[in-house]
């Protein structure tokens, strides 16, 4: 299969989800509140504010990069020991925790930045901001999650009231020690309607130590195509799989997927518009075809109605991507 150079990568879409509960403020008493927000959709000439439900995407990135760390040990990708057994500070736990990673803790930004990106591929493509030796040394992340929100007046939000089996409940009553062994009901909100969600990739920065303005020596383009193709596949598997809370008894129901995924080849951003908009798909069009004026057919449009043809899209770009590689401070163009 004929590599395909990718600067970015961007996916802009609806999907339709079902009676979920992925995202949650906290609760109140008995009652769980699902996380709400306020938009304005851009219809009309005086839109109004609307208050609807939403996902995350801080929940969508945590998501990713689960699945990132599980290809990278699955394709043996370098981790660092906090990415390996899951921990949240990922290489910030190393520089604590690791005898041989504090040598490297206290170097100059430029030289701790390589370190980083050789030693932890899930560090270079989540970013992280080094905090230990009295450090603020930031690594930026390549992926870009939007907040999923729904579509107003498409996307609802209910109550459901639900009750704890207790046997001879007539005889135990609801304990008030905080040992919840008794009967007690709680409302538990679920969620119905079309979502609207934008994401984009930064393949170019992949293995790109951005303060020294150069790819690390160590790291071979044969190196930076597994770890690519790898974060790649780690963003079909975030919306194959969305995670989330209660999903044990509240899983959604997905019932349909449709968007656009643009790649560009050159420095021209791959295009995203919100789903928000009922014309994002042709302005989506538009916006590439004057793009490609720019930049000589750069932009490359993989239009997608449900999950089967996004998969079989996105397979396809895995498969045939060569990430994009940026001019180097002080280096020739290779």
């Amino acid at each position: 299969m004929t590599a395909r150079t990718i600067y970015s990568m961007a996916i802009s879409g609806r999907a339709i989800l079902d009676m979920h509960a992925l995202n949650n403020e906290g609760s109140e008493g008995n009652q769980l509140n699902t996380r709400q927000v306020y938009i304005v959709t851009g219809s009309g000439r005086n839109p109004e504010p609307a208050r609807v439900n939403a996902i995350s995407g801080d929940m969508l990135k945590h998501i990713q990069a689960d699945h990132f760390r599980r290809l990278a040990r699955y394709h043996s990708l370098p981790l660092s020991q906090g990415a390996q057994i899951g921990n949240a500070n990922r290489i910030n736990w190393d520089f604590v925790n690791n005898d041989e990673a504090k040598k490297f803790g206290g170097q100059a930004d430029p030289q701790l930045m390589d370190y980083i990106i050789q030693s932890c591929a899930l560090t270079d493509a989540a970013g992280i901001l080094v905090t230990a030796n009295n450090k603020s040394t930031p690594r930026k992340s390549l992926v870009e999650f939007g907040w999923t929100v729904g579509v107003p007046e498409i996307t609802k939000t209910e109550s459901y009231l639900h009750t704890k089996y207790v046997a001879d409940s007539g005889l135990e009553k609801k304990s008030s020690d905080g040992s919840n062994l008794g009967q007690n009901l709680f409302h538990r909100p679920a969620s119905s309607g079309i979502y609207a969600l934008v994401c984009h990739v930064e393949l170019a920065r992949v293995g790109y130590n951005d303060i020294a303005q150069h790819y690390p020596s160590g790291l071979t383009d044969d190196d930076r195509t597994k770890r690519a193709r790898a974060l790649l596949e780690s963003v079909l598997y975030t919306f194959l799989h969305l995670d989330g809370a209660h999903r044990n008894t509240q899983a959604p129901h997905v019932v349909d997927f449709e968007g656009v995924i643009t790649t560009s080849s050159s420095v021209a951003p791959a295009p995203a518009f919100s789903g928000l908009h009922n014309g994002y798909r042709e302005q989506i069009s538009r916006i590439t075809e004057h793009l490609n004026t720019l930049h000589d057919g750069a932009i490359t449009m993989y239009p997608f109605e449900g999950m089967d043809m996004f998969t079989q899209q996105m397979s396809a770009i895995i498969r045939s991507a060569q990430p994009y590689r940026l001019p180097e401070f002080g280096k020739a163009r290779r």
